[in-house]
């Protein structure tokens, strides 16, 4: 499972280091695409195909502007010798990435964001709306 936030640096290439306890989770090559409010969401093999399983399952009225959305833009990337990935210009461009990045854990996927604008994300969270959430799977 995917948990914690890791600050990185991009360098000039478009690579960055990814976290070791996340490396360790993805094992092998990963899958690079634009996620919401603006981040990157990177998945492992097994949970890129299990995300791919359970699309297909829609109607394809709803699973294409998923498919699009997600696959088209997507990159697969692999670990260097220094683990990192290289993240292409088009999906840094979507995060509005530059030098300072963030790693944040999602469960079974990780998301890249700028770190001036996971800072703005952050802010935006109520506690009242997560702990109403929360209720509703009984924490």
């Amino acid at each position: 499972m995917l948990i914690g936030e890791y600050y990185h640096s991009i360098d000039e290439k478009g690579r960055i280091m990814v976290p070791v306890k996340f490396r360790n989770d993805f094992a092998g090559k990963v899958y690079i695409t634009r996620g919401l409010d603006k981040c990157l969401f990177v998945f492992g093999e097994r949970e890129w195909n299990d995300l791919y399983e359970r699309i297909k399952a829609l109607k394809m009225s709803d699973a294409t502007p998923v498919i699009r959305f997600l696959w088209n833009g997507a990159a697969e990337a692999e670990f260097d010798k220094q683990g990192r990935i290289l993240i292409p210009q088009n999906l840094r461009e979507y995060a509005g990435l530059s030098k300072d990045a963030v790693f944040a854990g999602s469960a079974t996927r990780a998301e890249i964001w700028d770190k001036e604008k996971w800072s703005e994300y952050e802010q935006t969270l109520k506690s009242d709306n997560i702990a109403e959430i929360m209720s509703k799977i009984g924490l």
